[in-house]
């Protein structure tokens, strides 16, 4: 079901022109200059330093690193942070496992 649901706002997205990260509820990620960034559509810090930030996604999770990092403002779906950054990357969320046997 979600998959249609998925597939139905996709497609009106695309026959409205709208953005696809309003309507689909994608991370909208903006960098300027690896020295600030602002990530909107997160749903919570996982983990915080100086040199790693985690944020929780709706489809996993992204890690920030560099040095000297700083959470300027932080809001219920948008975080801003300054630092020297050295790297973006969105981490999929992993598929549980079957944990059944499967039948012979």
């Amino acid at each position: 079901m979600m998959r249609v649901s998925r597939k139905l706002r996709k497609w009106t997205a695309t026959i409205l022109d709208l953005p696809q990260d309003v309507v689909l509820d994608l991370p909208r990620i903006t960098m300027i200059g690896g020295l600030q960034l602002t990530v909107e559509n997160h749903r919570g810090v996982i983990h915080f330093s100086p040199q790693l930030l985690r944020l929780a996604m709706d489809n996993g999770e992204m890690e920030v690193t560099g040095e000297d990092l700083i959470i300027r403002n932080i809001g219920a779906e948008e975080v801003f942070v300054e630092g020297k950054i050295l790297g973006v990357k969105l981490l999929a969320k992993e598929k549980p496992h079957n944990l059944m046997p499967k039948h012979r």
